[in-house]
Order: structure tokens, then C-alpha cells, then sequence
């Protein structure tokens, strides 16, 4: 399936999504060599880490592939798509608007 890049963009704040619960989810729990965690939280844990992955591979291949659908470098594509997801530019205000 052929994306543009808006469909990279958001493909990647999926896959950014996913990574901040994986992150919030360390951070609840603490580190497993600290203290052990129970069986529930390493089945969340694994869970959330595996759906973080699969996205992250996801949009991996997506830009690697759009990258060379158009005959541009895939680091250049992924830097530009990643910086879209976490830094969009702010929607102006209307004119007249308080």
C-alpha cells in the first residue's frame, strides 16, 4: 500500500503513542531487577512494548518504502516524518479572534 507523507505522519505518532505507554508504563512499574514485577504488569508491559514495536516497524517500512518509491534518501524522509509528528506547526489563530 503506497502512503503519502501524511500517512507516514501519523503512522508515527501511532508508533510515538505507543512508545510514551511503554515508557509510562516502566516508570508505574520500576525496574524489574529492583523490584519483581507481577505476573499482570509483565503481561501489560509485553503487550504494550509488543504493539510498540509492531508499530514501529510498521512505519519503518512504510518510509523506506516511500523513500524509494520516490527516489529520495530514507534517512532524509524519516528525519522529515518524525519531526512533522513531534513538532507540528502551530494552527494560527483567526484574525479577530480573543
Amino acid at each position: 500500500m503506497a502512503h503519502t507523507f501524511d500517512d507516514l505522519v501519523e503512522m508515527q505518532k501511532a508508533a510515538d503513542e505507543a512508545h510514551g505507554r511503554v515508557r509510562e508504563l516502566k516508570d508505574t512499574y520500576g525496574r524489574p531487577t529492583s523490584q519483581p514485577w507481577s505476573p499482570e504488569q509483565t503481561e501489560a508491559y509485553e503487550k504494550a512494548w509488543q504493539a510498540w514495536w509492531k508499530l514501529a516497524d510498521e512505519v519503518q517500512a512504510a518510509v523506506t518504502k516511500h523513500a524509494g518509491d520516490e527516489g529520495k534518501p530514507s534517512y532524509d524522509l524519516e528525519t522529515a516524518v518524525r519531526a512533522k509528528a513531534r513538532h507540528p506547526e502551530p494552527v494560527p489563530a483567526e484574525a479577530g479572534a480573543a
